[in-house]
């Protein structure tokens, strides 16, 4: 009866999302509909989804189940993202929505890179849309993987079939909503998810009898662990390259595809005020729920030792199904769903408008916004596929990747977007140079073992990987900046002109364009 009543639950969140989807397909009518909303994204969705999209189960399993085995010293993850994030949403939203529909309309970030630097030989959209088609890719099948071990563990269903339903109710509310279908259920599973955070360590919390007796019973636990660690403290057995490494996270923010078209979908540059607030509240509140409930397990487990916890990283799951009603349990295990969820739309949203806008329509190819718009599904289906095909095998070697696709991204494309929004003489071989320097400096400091140089790859691979890709986009740009015939000088004459226009647009201002 317990299992039927969590059943009904799930079932519920999956009906919902596909009435979500659907009713968002009705909005869709061309490509720039389906890809970006026609730019008419409140900023609640837009900051909710940006935050749901990002967070996936690393926000309810992962960061609880780090706290609960090693401490507070595993927070400054979510202080170098949350700082990340406000930095994104103050600096990059407002002259990115301004500048990519500045700069010819522009709907992926692989095409404001073309013409933002005028590339006449397609070489950044090529590179730039290749390394999104891979590496989402990837990601798609990662959480598709996510999603069959949740159904296996928590419903004793085969990893095949947890997998393929998972695949399958994302793909088609994905399908029909497109982006604005993908923007509305993040909005409804980003309310679940903070729903989720709040309620457990409240309600453990109650349980046990309130802050002090928390503290109280923390401590008795570290105690008995018999090693002197505080999981109170923030710098027990830290070191300065770990905690370095963890708020180097929030760098990441700067370049990844799926949340910034975020920003470019926003009705105004206006609104990115408004979204930095709600996004950022959302997001402190979901980190702080997450940390209290990995403060809340340790207390909770410490007084009740006839329960056991064999993996940290189900303190969230295990203490919603002790704490609450089946049903109630079920919803919570919905929000873990919703993590997931929420990042695959993005990404094979992203993945679509890679395959379609960067790749396909490159080569001249021209239809009518009906065949547009199902092209983009069709990428939808494609990329779904091939991610289906990777998930196949739980273990498969992809998933190696993933743990440092966001480094990946944040170092590839992170230093290209602010260079692009705030320098007016950076230039196409500078961003060229900073893409590629960014994603082979991540890759190859990744897969150095920690030891080595003294343990200097301990540090994580984004801090090498941005701050070189920043430094070598700036050199060559400097190096190329003089125009050598009349075609390029009107080009740059031109960029200069709507690197103004988009700064004026992005402050709210009129642009006066420059008497020739």
């Amino acid at each position: 009866m317990e299992t039927t009543f969590t059943l009904i639950a799930i079932l519920l969140y999956f009906a919902a999302m596909l009435a979500i989807g659907f009713y968002a397909s009705r909005k869709n009518n061309d490509l720039d509909d389906y890809m970006l909303a026609g730019r008419r994204l409140p900023p609640f969705v837009a900051a909710l989804s940006a935050g749901a999209s990002d967070m996936s189960g690393w926000l309810l399993l992962g960061l609880p189940g780090a706290i609960y085995a090693f401490g507070l010293v595993e927070a400054w993850i979510a202080v170098g993202l949350t700082i990340g994030a406000w930095l994104n949403w103050k600096f990059i939203a407002p002259r990115l929505r301004a500048y990519t529909e500045v700069s010819r309309n522009s709907i992926t970030i692989p095409s404001f890179l073309e013409n933002r630097f005028r590339d006449r030989r397609h070489l950044l959209r090529i590179v730039a849309g290749a390394i999104v088609l891979v590496y989402f890719t990837f990601y798609v099948s990662s959480g598709m993987v996510a999603g069959g071990k949740f159904f296996e563990s928590s419903f004793g269903s085969t990893y095949l079939a947890g997998m393929l339903l998972v695949a399958g109710v994302t793909l088609v509310y994905t399908l029909f909503g497109g982006f604005l279908g993908a923007s509305l259920t993040d909005v409804a599973q980003g309310l679940l998810m903070l729903a989720a955070l709040i309620a457990v360590p409240l309600v453990a919390l109650i349980n046990i009898g309130g802050w002090g007796e928390m503290v109280d019973s923390i401590r008795a636990a570290d105690a008995a662990l018999g090693e002197g660690g505080d999981r109170l403290s923030f710098f027990a057995n830290a070191t300065w390259v770990g905690i370095v490494s963890a708020l180097a996270w929030g760098l990441g923010y700067f370049g990844q595809p799926h949340i910034i078209v975020r920003f470019m979908a926003l009705r105004s540059a206006k609104d990115a005020v408004a979204g930095r607030r709600i996004g950022i509240a959302w997001m402190a509140l979901c980190a702080f729920g997450a940390v209290m409930t990995a403060l809340v397990g340790i207390a909770y487990f410490q007084a009740h030792p006839e329960l056991t916890l064999d993996d940290p990283e189900t303190v969230f799951l295990l203490l919603s199904q002790i704490l609450f009603h089946p049903f109630v349990a079920g919803l919570v295990l919905a929000a873990v769903l919703a993590a997931v969820m929420s990042t695959i739309s993005s990404q094979l949203i992203v993945c679509s408008s890679a395959l379609v806008e960067d790749l396909y329509k490159l080569f001249g190819r021209k239809a009518n916004a009906r065949t547009e718009l199902w092209l983009g599904r069709s990428g939808v289906i494609l990329v779904a596929v091939i991610a289906i095909l990777i998930a196949l095998d739980p273990e498969s070697s992809v998933l190696e990747l993933v743990a440092f696709a966001w480094a990946g991204f944040g170092a590839s494309f992170g230093p290209i977007v602010i260079l692009s929004l705030f320098w007016k003489g950076f230039n196409t071989w500078g961003a060229l140079s900073s893409l590629v320097v960014g994603a082979v400096i991540v890759f190859w400091w990744g897969n150095m073992p920690d030891e080595a140089w003294g343990g200097t790859f301990a540090l994580y691979e984004i801090v090498p990987g941005f701050v070189l890709a920043a430094i070598v986009g700036t050199v060559v740009s400097l190096a190329t900046r003089r125009p050598r015939d009349p075609a390029t000088a009107e080009a740059n004459a031109e960029i200069s002109a709507e690197f103004d226009e988009a700064v004026a647009v992005a402050k709210g201002k009129e642009y006066a364009a420059p008497v020739s």
